[in-house]
């Protein structure tokens, strides 16, 4: 199911996955891998910090994290689909400002509760700016998982809706969501188990 050539990408692509994740049937962060040129994986549960987790030197300044959660309140009434927060959980002042110059996005794979724990054992994710996704339509999974809301998408939908704005050019979106489509076709209702329900690329980030 893979694409005979990557599509090329200017932003980085980094999915730390949790290792159960691997597991799952509808598992996507490989995929998104495999059609991306720009882009790894890498499995467990820490990493000292970004350049240890990516392999290679890299400046925390130039990068973000995909947040999801505590501020989803504070985009009610927009319609951008990717949108930069700032410190307090709140949309940026500057948006271009806050999206301009990124070398590449952290993506957290796994379930709600494993993406949770990926999040508070990497603090250095703190330091990295911060995007969350708005989308206008719902996870192309369909009754094939459920999902706790609307923003709750897939790996490859993720990054997906990441690079469309952030880079432009309709070739990544027919690439990458091809790739899904495939892997849709390909697996049967039957063989998701129950256990796939409430998964995302990034935890509710409340503070309990």
């Amino acid at each position: 199911m893979s694409l005979a050539q990557p599509v090329e990408n200017r932003l980085f692509v980094l999915i730390l996955q949790h290792p159960q994740e691997k597991k799952e049937v509808l598992a996507t962060a490989a995929a998104t891998c495999t059609a991306l040129r720009h882009a790894a994986l890498v499995i467990g549960l820490s990493w000292p910090n970004l350049s240890r987790a990516l392999g290679r030197p890299a400046d925390p300044k130039r990068w973000a994290v995909l947040y999801l959660g505590s501020a989803q309140p504070a985009l009610s009434g927009t319609d951008k689909e990717v949108i930069a927060l700032n410190r307090r959980g709140e949309p940026a002042a500057d948006q271009q400002a806050m999206l301009h110059g990124l070398e590449g996005v952290v993506l957290l794979d796994g379930s709600w509760s494993e993406a949770k724990t990926l999040w508070w054992r990497n603090p250095w994710l703190l330091r990295l700016r911060r995007i969350v996704l708005n989308p206008r339509h719902r996870s192309r999974f369909g009754r094939l998982r459920r999902e706790p809301r609307r923003e709750a998408l897939s790996t490859i939908e993720a990054a997906t809706l990441l690079l469309k704005h952030l880079e432009g050019g309709p070739e990544i979106e027919t690439a990458l969501f091809g790739t899904l489509d495939r892997l849709l076709s390909h697996t049967p209702a039957a063989e998701v188990r129950s256990g796939s329900a409430h998964r995302g690329v990034s935890p509710p980030l409340r503070r309990r």
